[in-house]
């Protein structure tokens, strides 16, 4: 163990994989107003959106005009998820801060998600990440069902390592590690992590942990205490996985700042305003 770090970075994934796991999708104007309230909460990384195709991913139709009327504070990056290359043009025409882009540890949710397999996924990437290095805007990786796959069980560990050494290897600046399902334990946490940074350094990775099962903050502390410095969670525990039965909501980003600060690690963001834009999401999706 390398000991809790002094200072954790919140990634804010509300806006995006919070709300395209809303049956109903939630119009643009509140979709404004909360990613600026996320923001004016102290949140300097927020997903603000989705450029899927919208016939997979309705809920993040709209895009477009998110990312135009949202109130931009210079120090915030605003991440846009993009699939493909006609994704990632229109994140850039939209004036996306960062993007960042997904794979699978399993081969059978490759297929459910993106519908091809894990190799054919990161020939996808390929051109989506040059074009992004040759604008300068950062790349952000994503890897599912870290911890175990609704559709094949378990995954292997190094099968992790080794796509999170591609991801980075070909230009993204740090790695998201998901329990898509939110079946990992602290145990089997601790034991993928490790298995990871014996190939590449903690402060390339994030934990993105769903709360399933209960245990997303004592898998975050897992994570923590190996030098993960950097947590996704979603306003009001919001989200899921639209390709994934079961996975009943992201860990809140209430109770990241609740454990954050039991562990005296700084993160900047203000509980009381994050409160607020809980409050208002959860009315407007009622």
């Amino acid at each position: 163990m390398t000991g809790m770090p002094q200072r954790a970075r919140i990634v804010e994934v509300g806006p995006r994989d919070g709300l395209q796991n809303e049956k109903t999708p939630v119009p643009v104007a509140a979709r404004v107003q909360l990613i600026d309230m996320l923001s004016d909460a102290g949140l300097r990384n927020i997903e603000a959106g989705s450029f899927v195709n919208p016939k997979w991913i309705p809920q993040m139709a709209g895009s477009e005009a998110v990312f135009a009327g949202i109130q931009r504070k210079a120090q915030v990056s605003y991440i846009a998820l993009v699939p493909n290359l006609k994704g990632f043009e229109r994140a850039a025409a939209s004036d996306a801060t960062e993007v960042a882009v997904f794979a699978a540890a399993s081969e059978a949710f490759s297929q459910k998600n993106i519908n091809c397999s894990i190799e054919e996924s990161l020939e996808r990437f390929k051109p989506v990440i040059a074009a992004a290095r040759s604008k300068d805007i950062p790349i952000r990786g994503y890897i599912s069902c870290i911890a175990g796959c609704p559709y094949q069980g378990d995954v292997p560990a190094e099968l992790v390592a080794e796509l999170t050494q591609q991801l980075l290897s070909m230009g993204c600046y740090e790695v998201s590690l998901g329990d898509t399902i939110g079946c990992g334990t602290p145990e089997q946490i601790t034991a993928v992590i490790e298995t990871v940074i014996k190939h590449v350094p903690a402060d390339k990775l994030a934990a993105h942990f769903h709360d399933t099962n209960g245990r997303a903050l004592d898998n975050i502390r897992a994570a923590l205490a190996l030098g993960v410095a950097v947590i996704d969670s979603s306003v009001g525990g919001l989200g899921g996985c639209p390709y994934a039965n079961g996975a009943t909501g992201n860990v809140s980003t209430e109770s990241v700042i609740a454990l954050l600060d039991e562990l005296k690690i700084e993160h900047g963001v203000s509980l009381a305003k994050v409160r607020e834009a809980s409050r208002f999401i959860r009315d407007a999706i009622s």
